[in-house]
């Protein structure tokens, strides 16, 4: 065997290592050379309209409008399926093109009585959406009448106890139209947790849900919905029946959502409007956790002073009132300064974009100040009948 001193056994030990190297050089060279291109993320927008009485030809006008920004934009790894109930009874799926800066239609299914009210129908739908528009990403957006956390069927209002109650969309004529989930009547109206078992049972999660109705913005509903989707866009308060501008906020909808791009354009777009009203929250689901364990702890050392009730911001007309600002109603509650802080920074997390006018619009009160506004309120603290089944939303069980 050959000998060899150790100054040549170093060197060549250093030799077989550079030329290992030179060979781990040229083997990345050809794998970068070889790897398949990373292909950009396919997404899917579902607008879902279900039928809602006397909104659809606002629907149309909605529909128009994305249109219009989907015109000005393209589309690039983007598809747009609408799902609308062209009656009470029937319903239509189709799928918008763009060629050349012209959109199309295109039709791809239609509905006899369709089932927008349980799990299993909505679930059925969502199917189909992606049936024919599989993507990696999908987002929705949810245009019709909307109640919050309110639940169809109260079971105090099933009691007796509850007196007769005419939501704002129900409102005399005369007063301007503004925008439960669904229709006006029970048989049109879906609960929050069932659209929450919808979207889990079609294997879905979205990456943002905007609610196209009055009073979604709600902790309750946020809390609900936290593992079906990453973001809320919705309004604390009534929107006007004019709904999102979609023709200003719909590219910001499209690919890679920007949030503050929505916000923004959908505060100019009202603060410029024929009725200048306009209440926006935005709400980041992952932060929703946090927010429920200091909220928890607040409530475990305080309780709340019902003569400071009349001192909280209201959000909306109705008498008693129904939603109250969220972060109002904590600062109102929380007397401990420290924990408060710990609360509003865990809040601005939690609801990142937040913008309002500097009044907001009611069917019954017309226009009400806006003195402090944290983008998403709670009926808590609300001594109206109807607030009394708030004891049985998650939200209020994880918080007590």
């Amino acid at each position: 065997m050959k000998q060899y001193s150790a100054l040549q056994f170093i060197r060549r030990v250093m030799l077989m290592m550079l030329v290992a190297l030179a060979l781990t050089g040229l083997s990345s060279c050809h794998d970068d050379e070889d790897a398949p291109e990373v292909k950009p993320e396919q997404r899917t927008l579902f607008m879902y309209f279900p039928w809602s009485t006397n909104l659809t030809d606002y629907f149309y006008d909605n529909i128009l409008a994305m249109e219009e920004a989907i015109a000005k934009t393209g589309l690039d790894n983007e598809r747009v399926i609408v799902f609308i109930s062209t009656s009470s009874s029937e319903a239509e799926m189709f799928e918008i093109t763009c060629n050349g800066g012209k959109c199309t239609r295109t039709e791809l299914k239609t509905y006899d009585n369709p089932s927008l009210t349980t799990a299993a129908g909505i679930s059925g739908i969502l199917s189909d959406m992606k049936t024919f528009a599989p993507a990696d990403v999908y987002a929705m957006t949810i245009g019709c009448h909307g109640m919050g956390w309110l639940p169809v069927e109260s079971k105090y209002k099933a009691k007796g106890q509850a007196p007769a109650f005419v939501p704002h969309y129900s409102a005399d004529k005369g007063y301007a139209m503004t925008r439960y989930f669904g229709g006006v009547t029970s048989d049109d109206q879906t609960d929050i947790s069932t659209l929450a078992d919808a979207i889990s049972d079609a294997g879905l999660k979205m990456e943002f849900i905007l609610f196209d109705d009055c009073y979604m913005s709600s902790v309750e509903v946020a809390y609900d919905l936290r593992h079906v989707t990453g973001h809320i866009i919705a309004c604390p308060t009534e929107i006007m029946a004019y709904g999102m501008p979609y023709a200003e906020i719909g590219a910001s909808l499209l690919g890679e959502p920007d949030y503050k791009a929505i916000a923004d354009g959908f505060y100019e777009f009202y603060s410029n409007y024929d009725y200048p009203y306009g209440t926006l929250g935005i709400t980041d689901c992952s932060q929703l956790d946090a927010l429920a364990e200091i909220m928890k702890l607040i409530n475990s050392r305080y309780e709340f002073d019902s003569l400071q009730l009349y001192s909280l911001q209201r959000m909306d007309g109705y008498t008693p009132v129904l939603f109250f600002d969220f972060g109002d109603y904590v600062e109102h509650l929380c007397p401990d300064e420290a924990l408060l802080a710990e609360f509003k920074a865990r809040l601005a997390r939690a609801v990142p974009y937040a913008v309002h006018t500097e009044q907001y619009y009611s069917s019954y009160r017309g226009a009400v100040d806006i003195n402090t506004y944290s983008g998403i309120t709670t009926s808590e603290p609300s001594t109206h009948s109807l607030a009394a089944d708030v004891v049985d939303t998650n939200w209020y069980k994880a918080t007590h």
